[in-house]
């Protein structure tokens, strides 16, 4: 008989998901090598969750064609959760490590490949996409060898973009 009542509503006043400052994002960047592929690939997807906010699942999803040119501006289609479609501007630091990364691999006529795929030993690229889990396991170790909280994880750069981009409208 209880059952179409409902219950009070959870609201969560402060996420857990831990954000870092512009320059603990800055200092992650800055420390991933652009000697190797495995460098340039992973600069290039935690700058597309950096600048673009986007999940690690639309990360994973990008194909080679997802990366565009509209008139002068670069952009990006993000596959998002629930079938929906955004296409974001990419910033300027972002357009610099997805060349890159696109440039050092050749990729660039491969319009229906995956962005970021799979890179084996003696820098030999797959045509495989990486896997969430390969992307949680990157996002780890980078962050270690950046010095940053052992919290950190795929979500926080969304949660990094929102949060500055909502405190930077608040003021």
């Amino acid at each position: 008989p209880a059952s179409a009542v409902r219950g009070p509503k959870y609201v969560v006043r402060r996420g857990k998901t831990p954000v870092l400052s512009a320059e603990e994002a800055r200092k992650l960047l800055d420390s991933i090598e652009s000697d190797t592929l495995i460098g340039l690939r992973d600069r290039a997807l935690i700058g597309t969750m950096v600048y673009s906010f986007a999940r690690v699942g639309a990360a994973v999803s990008l194909r080679v064609g997802d990366y565009f040119q509209h008139r002068e501006r670069w952009w990006l289609r993000l596959h998002e959760k629930g079938g929906k479609r955004h296409e974001v501007p990419c910033h300027p630091s972002l357009e610099v490590h997805l060349d890159d990364w696109i440039k050092a691999t050749g990729i660039a006529a491969e319009k229906k490949k995956p962005l970021f795929r799979c890179v084996h030993k003696g820098n030999n690229l797959t045509s495989n996409a990486m896997s969430r889990f390969d992307i949680f396991q990157m996002i780890k170790r980078r962050a270690k060898e950046a010095g940053l909280p052992y919290s950190t994880c795929c979500h926080t750069f969304r949660a990094t973009g929102i949060t500055r981009l909502s405190t930077s409208n608040a003021s």
